[in-house]
């Protein structure tokens, strides 16, 4: 489980990226994305954090995935994407739209509170219609409780940007892009311990203080390439697991 490409960011403002633009020859092949679907009830929407962390665990389930492998028949479609900008897109449903997208090939991964649906890679402008008419924009969530204190000695921790505003469908593509950082910068052992674990995580609002060292840490860092709400460059996420300190 082993294609490992270099990060890459989106070329064109529909999607979120885990680094900076620039030209680069993965420009030029085709354009993939990666759908995620949040359930979103009306009477029983899932705590924001809740939905982070699922979606994030979403996209590790479908990295690690023995369809995404070898002569897996999502195989292809992963490398493709892989090898050319790794955009992620999340999208809302609810009632008769979550169940049509649940019949659509692909994972669900449940929270406590969140259930969110990855989907193997598409091409762009290929939508299964089911998909395409889903909303976008909106996907704002709450916490009803704060979060309890992570523990990145205990269990990987995907750090968010104390000092940077986002929707809950930006938070939740950025922190999938910090899991998939993270994922690529596993040896094999520890991607297997982490999968056979059901992927344990937290997201978590860093400390303005040590959001500094985070950032120069020599771990994986998130920067956005800043088509949608905040400014290019920023850095959204830091993916802090033990077997990277």
């Amino acid at each position: 489980m082993s294609h490992v490409p270099a990060p890459a960011a989106p070329a064109a403002p529909t999607s979120d990226s885990p680094v900076e633009p620039a030209r680069d020859p993965r420009d030029e092949a085709p354009q993939f994305v990666l759908p995620l679907v949040v359930r979103i009830e009306r009477g029983a929407p899932p705590a924001r954090t809740d939905a982070l962390e699922t979606a994030a665990r979403a996209v590790l389930t479908l990295l690690g995935d023995e369809r995404a492998h070898g002569d897996g028949e999502w195989a292809e479609a992963v490398r493709d994407w892989e090898d050319a900008r790794i955009r992620k897109v999340v999208r809302r449903a609810r009632g008769a739209e979550w169940r049509r997208a649940e019949a659509l090939p692909g994972i669900t991964v449940h929270g406590a509170s969140a259930e969110v649906r990855v989907f193997p890679p598409i091409p762009l402008d290929g939508w299964p219609k089911d998909l395409a008419k889903l909303q976008v924009s909106g996907t704002e969530l709450d916490d009803p409780e704060p979060p309890a204190p992570a523990d990145p000695a205990g269990r990987p921790v995907l750090w968010l940007n104390p000092d940077l505003e986002m929707s809950a469908g930006k938070a939740m593509a950025q922190a999938g892009h910090g899991a998939q950082l993270a994922w690529w910068a596993l040896p094999d052992a520890a991607r297997t311990a982490w999968r056979d674990a059901g992927f344990p995580l937290s997201v978590r609002t860093a400390a303005s203080a040590d959001w500094p060292r985070l950032t120069t840490s020599g771990l994986p860092v998130v920067r956005d390439a800043g088509f949608t709400e905040i400014a290019p460059g920023s850095c959204t996420v830091v993916a802090e697991h033990p077997a990277l300190r």
